[in-house]
């Protein structure tokens, strides 16, 4: 059967968008639907206006921290509107970007949404029908909202990015890495900000020490952090809000912004019509190599709900080329995968927590903690009281580090490098024969000599 295209992808996000165009460049005709903008969640709603947000808000701090540098900071103000454009531009570029270079490698685009007819057959909104040898579906995540009353009233991490006027008050619901790193967004821009979180903790899922440090951290930027509170309603009050908890206290703020998870975008889609499976979220099941339960169907990124994170999703789609277009079939590495959160103060992380590691102590033979708290030197004439934490997860048997953490300035970066290393399956003794760079918060990484157990 001769069919329009080799692959039709469903979703311009990072890993549809690699897919694409690595399977172009390989020879195939690929086809690729997009109902929204080119560069998905991440380049339009997430991780790329994020992180420019991340740095704006960050000049509070520098401004109340210069004075203890000898710097006299006169008169300021912020202006909501002018950041927005200069995102907005930003943005525009990029996804031009994206779009350069899906035309160059030659897929064909289609601005429009898509859906599976079969399992080899793609409708598209603008009244197209075309076949396709495989079909791979890359449609990422969507925020969810639970439903309360006066959830109607709510934004969720999508809108903000595109607020006509900026919060002066703002509820953050929620305790994960998107509500953490907004409710730091919005306290350094100058909104009062009250967070909050059901659990008994934030950041669920990151290391304990981790989420400590956070915790104190953001508190003492001010950031009112509540936890073990759950948001029982949302009602108009005047120009705002009144947001009632749990605990059965009122709020009234201008904004409340839900960032309670997010689910995979699997509705809508026609997958469930053509007998591809689906988890208890709506994640599409795939096997190791990304192949759903109908041979021609693939699906990759967010949808899949494996590790949520862009450069993962990258990772699947170029695995899913190499599989299925390069004849060499690929399973994408989900291990040690590093990741930063941009909470104030930032979170670098790769490999195993301490409660990971020690649920399965017997596989390594015990396991060691190697742990500084800190005042960094930053801190040393701001006078801003603010720890920072560098944490190593040690197997006893082989030596290997199973985990490293980060707390700090520059905890992403940081990270990065230290992903390598534990990638590589380096042992507590390389990290111990590597010189220190000083000074730097960083070289505590390789001069933790005494296991916290030991210490103490």
């Amino acid at each position: 059967m001769a069919f329009d295209f080799d692959l039709f992808v469903i979703g311009g996000g990072s890993g549809g968008v690699r897919a694409a165009r690595l399977a172009a460049q390989s020879g195939a005709r690929v086809g690729l639907a997009e109902e929204h903008r080119y560069g998905g969640t991440c380049v339009i709603r997430g991780c790329v206006p994020k992180k420019l947000l991340v740095y704006a808000s960050a000049f509070l701090a520098a401004f109340e921290d210069a004075p203890g540098y000898g710097w006299t900071v006169g008169d300021r103000s912020f202006d909501w509107a002018r950041l927005v454009a200069a995102k907005d531009r930003e943005i525009a570029r990029l996804e031009a970007i994206y779009r350069r270079n899906l035309k160059a490698a030659g897929v064909v685009l289609h601005d429009a949404r898509a859906w599976i007819a079969d399992p080899h057959t793609i409708r598209t909104g603008d009244g197209g029908r075309f076949s396709a040898r495989h079909i791979l579906v890359a449609t990422g995540g969507t925020p969810f909202v639970p439903e309360i009353p006066g959830a109607r009233h709510a934004i969720t991490s999508n809108e903000t990015f595109d607020l006509a006027e900026f919060p002066r008050r703002i509820a953050v619901v929620g305790g994960g890495y998107i509500a953490c790193e907004f409710a730091g967004i919005m306290n350094g821009l100058g909104a009062q900000v009250i967070q909050l979180y059901r659990g008994d903790r934030i950041l669920r899922g990151f290391d304990d020490d981790i989420r400590d440090v956070v915790a104190a951290g953001m508190s003492g930027r001010g950031v009112d952090v509540r936890v073990g509170t759950d948001v029982t309603s949302i009602e108009r009050a005047g120009e705002g809000y009144e947001v009632r908890d749990s605990h059965g206290e009122r709020h009234v703020v201008d904004q409340v912004l839900y960032a309670t998870g997010r689910k995979p975008n699997s509705g809508g889609i026609g997958l469930a019509e053509a007998g591809v499976a689906l988890g208890a979220r709506g994640e599409i099941s795939v096997d190791g190599f990304s192949q759903t339960s109908v041979p021609s169907v693939f699906a990759v990124g967010d949808v899949t709900d494996r590790v949520n994170l862009t450069p993962v999703a990258i990772r699947e789609g170029a695995a899913f080329v190499e599989t299925v277009f390069g004849g060499n079939p690929t399973k994408p590495d989900h291990l040690a995968v590093p990741t930063a959160v941009f909470t104030q103060p930032e979170v670098g992380t790769v490999g195993m927590s301490e409660a990971e590691a020690r649920a399965s102590e017997e596989q390594h033979g015990g396991v060691e903690i190697y742990r500084s708290r800190f005042r960094p030197m930053y801190n040393s004439l701001s006078g801003r009281d603010e720890d920072m934490l560098v944490k190593l997860v040690v197997a006893k048997r082989n030596r290997k580090v199973l985990g490293c953490h980060v707390v700090g300035q520059a905890a992403a970066e940081t990270i990065q490098l230290a992903g390598v290393a534990v990638k590589m399956g380096a042992t507590k003794e390389d990290f111990d024969r590597t010189v220190a760079v000083h000074p730097t918060a960083a070289e505590e990484l390789v001069t933790l000599r005494v296991p916290v157990a030991d210490a103490e």
